[in-house]
């Protein structure tokens, strides 16, 4: 049931006479902290943006509005109308009754319930599109261009659609409003109805000379190029919101957003978690038995740290701020370095002669591991 829903101006927050402009912010910072490639796994997140996409819908669009304003969530429920127009019903018509069959006998046609005219400011679609940078890149940022096909207003006829030198004429049918409004009389009393002017198909614009470059439409297909800012910090499937870098919108309209999602190509020495970089590095026996000044490679380059001595396999170092920083923050992460030691092979009898000679002179008192091991393994077997 319709009633069952949260109402849209709770889930953002917002009172009943908000402006336009703190539903758009509003949605922006709640969609922003929701989103669900912000929040892996959290159904609740997931759950929570598909609301706030929901109450935004409705809200953002000045008609819907109106009528969510009047009638609730029922504004918007097949069950509870004519197509979503808010009627809750009629006493005596009995519960298998179609509202929508009973109006469209009454009327002669559909009830269009106060729907947005096709003249009025409508904003231009979004786009989406990915691209693929380095995971170098990725951490310390980067700028890359792009190119992509949007919907334009025409140059030549600044989206008109009517000829340079011409102008496009009111529809004298329905006054250019793009609506024709009927009073009729019903079982129900006098009821106007609103439908879309069959003369000028909505626009409330009629176009005797259309324009040559985009054939009356007032908008052409065109490839752009954009250079864009990718910071430091982005990881791999997050997006970047390029306001009004979308389609045009029709009839003086906003554009749409360009979204640009962030692919991050693998690295062959590190792998990243968050802030965090992580490397693997292979140290030979000497190196670890006794102790060595070795190179660590890092995103700034190779860096000198010291391995003490008695290292032992799987050993993980710290090397402090030499990770990521998170996207508007100054901070860097930490990079770990976590060490294996190397068996060498294809010895020759020179070099086992020197192991075998090395390791009679090792105690077992040398190996604390292998000592504790194998005194668990006497314990276990008593």
């Amino acid at each position: 049931m319709p009633d069952q829903k949260r109402d849209y101006y709770e889930v953002l927050g917002l009172k009943k006479d908000a402006s336009d402009d703190e539903i758009k912010k509003t949605f922006r910072r709640l969609a922003k902290e929701n989103h669900p490639d912000l929040n892996p796994g959290d159904k609740q997140a997931e759950a929570r943006f598909k609301e706030i996409n929901e109450a935004y819908e409705v809200l953002s669009d000045s008609q819907k509005r109106i009528r969510y304003d009047s009638y609730g969530h029922a504004a918007f429920d097949p069950s509870y109308g004519a197509g979503g127009s808010g009627f809750g019903g009629f006493g005596g018509f009995g519960d298998n009754i179609d509202i929508g069959s009973i109006f469209e006998s009454f009327f002669g046609g559909g009830f269009s319930g106060g729907d947005a005219r096709r003249n009025s400011p409508q904003r231009g679609d979004s786009l989406r599109m990915s691209i693929s940078i380095t995971f170098v890149e990725a951490a310390f940022g980067c700028n890359k261009e792009v190119s992509f096909n949007r919907i334009e207003l025409c140059e030549d006829c600044e989206g008109s659609g009517a000829a340079p030198g011409t102008t496009a004429d009111p529809c004298t049918n329905c006054n250019g409003t793009g609506q024709i409004r009927v009073s009729r009389r019903t079982p129900l009393g006098s009821v106007m109805t609103t439908s879309e002017c069959t003369t000028c198909h909505g626009t409330g614009k009629i176009v005797k000379t259309p324009c040559s470059s985009c054939h009356g439409n007032g908008t052409v297909r065109k490839r752009a190029k954009l250079d864009v800012s990718v910071p430091a910090g982005i990881d791999h499937g997050q997006t970047i919101s390029l306001r009004g870098q979308g389609s045009a919108g029709a009839n003086g309209g906003p554009p749409g957003d360009l979204l640009v999602t962030i692919k991050v190509q693998p690295h062959s020495l590190f792998t990243r978690d968050g802030t965090s970089i992580l490397c693997e590095m292979p140290i030979t026996f000497v190196q670890a038995t006794l102790g060595a000044e070795v190179e660590v490679p890092t995103l700034d380059g190779k860096v000198k740290y010291v391995i003490p001595e008695g290292t032992q396999s799987g050993a993980t170092f710290r090397l402090k701020g030499r990770g990521v920083v998170p996207v508007g923050s100054k901070n860097r992460g930490d990079q770990f370095v976590r060490v294996y030691i190397e068996v060498p092979k294809n010895l020759n009898e020179k070099q086992k002669k020197i192991l075998r000679e090395f390791g009679d002179a090792v105690h077992d008192s040398n190996y604390s591991q292998r000592k504790g091991f194998f005194e668990k393994i006497k314990e276990a077997f008593k």
